[in-house]
């Protein structure tokens, strides 16, 4: 039997056993901050170390845009070490797997450029662009002071893990400069995978794929092969596409990527492949960006009447078709044509399958008026403008259950709010459904699994426009003559600072320099059908016009007009 005495003691040593406990726990926890701070402090001594490795030259400033950073390749090697880092935070914060895409896109061959892709395949959240451009900046000495700066402010845990995910187009300079972001990466310690080549829009779907656990589709270059043919051989059925299609892949990564893609569609469609690397220069004289601004053919290429052609851009994330008349007049079916023919067949088959959805087109200023006459007038499809920038299309589409965004450039694809895709998947299973119902709504499932929501992909949408035209019965000619464009004009001016130049209502209007836009205003009320607008680049110091009229020569008078205003009023050189 236990005395008072007994008791007393045995509490004592629960106190002490307990005070010991404490102390113990508060030591470990104590050692291990310790052992973090010295693992931290090793970290920025190497990333200190790295830094003079990739060193900032501090010859001039970078501004992370819409399509990330871009420059002439030979200054960008302390920007893509820099990005590597800013990849392993916003993986952190996220904690999620993050893309890291060295391209500079439809730019020169010498020139290269890094963006990072967020965990559902976005672009960069703008609120991080300033970040990024602040880091980029940052001189050699207050690097890591950027980037304690940045934990500190978003409070991001260092202990979780983190994930980034690579790939790069062809350029001579790409391997080099991601190897740059992979010691930006790596430096952190966190986990890397280099995927080699690959288009752009592939990276996006292995970001999504790895973060959804490869419910949007499994995580490899295959993975995406197999998800877009076996989607394209559904959407067509015992269908295949009249006539070959022929591709001018820019002398960039969409040729060996597409050479190996149309591997797995060759009973469906025939595809003939220009431009791939082996003689011509990256985006020289071909290409989708040179397509849509000269109004033109790529060089050497004969365009035969009522055939198909189309260019892709340098990373393959544009796309352009074209053709010749009878008269070999030469017709281009831009960015505008594609979202008009998708949100088409879109509002069409919801109609047949009885399924009530809202399809939206989004435009820039550039959009051909015509366009926007014929989604609003004829269609009666609603139709927004934002500025330019897919990261303004994209995220202006999400107003519609079903979004369909395009650049006239060529750049766009279409998202689908997942409510709206679950009713459309859910009604193609619908027993109650009439056949017809449960045809249009299996036939809206396949499409669905054929476009690349997460960005813009010239190969998908490559084949949507297939599927669309062969299941329509339709020749490129039929798709050219929905509407008649008006004709048009782009141009640019080499200005000392584009950021004298303001603009608003979706940058079709100057607010600065003051004056300009009632000068602008004058000359359009000139031109029969007249229309034009100017913006500043997002990329390098030179101003863009648009122009359209009622004629060729009224559009390049006009362009020419307004040049010449930009010039006078606008700093040019």
């Amino acid at each position: 039997m236990l005395t008072n005495k007994n008791i007393q003691i045995v509490i004592m040593s629960q106190r002490i056993t307990t005070l010991c406990d404490v102390i113990s726990f508060n030591f470990f926890y104590i050692l291990l901050s310790i052992v973090h701070c010295s693992i931290m402090a090793d970290i920025y001594d190497n990333i200190r170390k790295l830094s003079e490795v990739h060193g900032n030259p501090g010859t001039s400033q970078i501004t992370y845009g819409t399509a990330g950073f871009r420059a002439k390749a030979n200054i960008l090697d302390h920007v893509f070490f820099r990005m590597g880092l800013l990849a392993v935070l916003r993986s952190k914060f996220k904690s999620a797997t993050i893309g890291l895409m060295t391209t500079a896109s439809h730019n020169p061959e010498e020139d290269n450029g890094v963006k990072l892709v967020d965990p559902m395949g976005e672009m960069l959240e703008e609120s991080w662009e300033s970040i990024a451009t602040e880091l980029a900046n940052a001189s050699n000495d207050d690097l890591v002071n950027v980037l304690k700066n940045i934990v500190q402010k978003y409070k991001i845990d260092l202990e979780v893990s983190a994930s980034v995910i690579a790939g790069r187009d062809t350029r001579p300079s790409s391997i080099t400069l991601s190897n740059a972001a992979k010691d930006g990466v790596t430096a952190f310690g966190a986990k890397y995978q280099d995927f080699g080549l690959l288009t752009t829009p592939q990276l996006h779907y292995l970001v999504v794929c790895k973060n959804t656990d490869e419910k949007y589709g499994t995580a490899t270059e295959e993975g995406y092969y197999k998800k877009l043919s076996d989607a394209f051989s559904s959407a067509l059925g015992e269908k295949s596409c009249s006539g070959d299609l022929t591709v001018d892949c820019a002398n960039g990564v969409g040729a060996p990527k597409l050479k190996e893609f149309s591997k797995h569609i060759s009973e469906k469609l025939k595809i003939n492949i220009l431009n791939d690397g082996t003689i011509g220069k990256l985006n020289e004289n071909c290409g989708a960006d040179f397509v849509k601004i000269q109004q033109t053919g790529p060089s050497g290429i004969t365009i035969k009447p009522n055939e198909r052609f189309a260019s892709f851009d340098g990373d393959a994330d544009r796309l352009i078709y074209y053709s010749a008349t009878d008269e070999g007049k030469f017709v281009m079916l831009d960015g505008d044509k594609i979202a008009a023919l998708i949100a088409s067949l879109f509002k069409e088959l919801l109609q047949e399958a009885n399924i009530s959805l809202e399809v939206g087109v989004v435009q820039t200023a550039y959009a051909n008026g015509s366009s926007t006459n014929y989604l609003t007038d004829r269609l009666k499809i609603p139709v927004a403008c934002t500025k330019t920038g897919v990261k303004h299309l994209h995220h202006k589409a999400k107003d519609f259950d079903i979004g369909v965004y395009f650049e006239a450039n060529g750049h766009g694809t279409v998202i689908l709010k997942p409510e709206a895709e679950n009713k459309i998947r859910q009604a193609s299973t619908n027993k109650e459904s009439t056949e017809c119902q449960l045809k249009a709504s299996k036939k809206l499932t396949h499409f669905i699994d054929l476009i690349n929501q997460t960005v813009g992909d010239a190969m998908s949408d490559m084949l949507v426009v297939e599927a669309i035209l062969c299941n329509r019965d339709w020749s490129i000619k039929e798709w050219s003559q929905i509407y008649t464009e008006l004709p048009n004009r782009q141009l640019k001016v080499k200005v000392k600072d584009r950021s004298v130049v303001k603009t608003t209502d979706a940058e079709q209007k100057l607010t600065n320099p003051e004056g300009l836009q009632t000068l602008i205003d004058d000359v359009v009320s000139k031109y029969p059908d007249g229309r034009s607008f100017v913006r500043p680049s997002g990329t390098e110091d030179v101003v863009r016009v648009y122009a359209e009229s009622d004629t060729q020569e009224n559009a390049d008078k006009l362009a020419d007009e307004v040049k010449e205003l930009v010039k006078e009023h606008a700093g040019g050189i």
